[in-house]
């Protein structure tokens, strides 16, 4: 029987975008993962304004809200 190493793989998130609706998250492997903002109730019922105030953490493997104080994981969205 052959095996194959599996390699491991960290998800970096190297860009967001947030609308009123759904939250996008563009990968360094060329992937978009989206999900709909009903998922996460404080991105949901934050203004636009505190929607678009997020930075990557971690070196992209988290994006927090400092307005809204939430934080998402990337591997927790895959």
């Amino acid at each position: 029987m052959n095996t194959f190493p599996v390699k491991q793989f960290t998800p970096i998130a190297t860009d967001i975008k947030v609308t009123s609706e759904m939250l996008q998250v563009y990968l360094s492997d060329g992937r978009v993962v989206s999900v709909p903002l009903e998922w996460f109730p404080k991105l949901r019922e934050a203004s636009e304004k505190e929607r678009n105030n997020w930075r990557l953490v971690g070196g992209g493997i988290g994006i927090h809200w400092e307005d809204i104080d939430e934080d998402l994981s990337v591997a927790g969205l895959l």
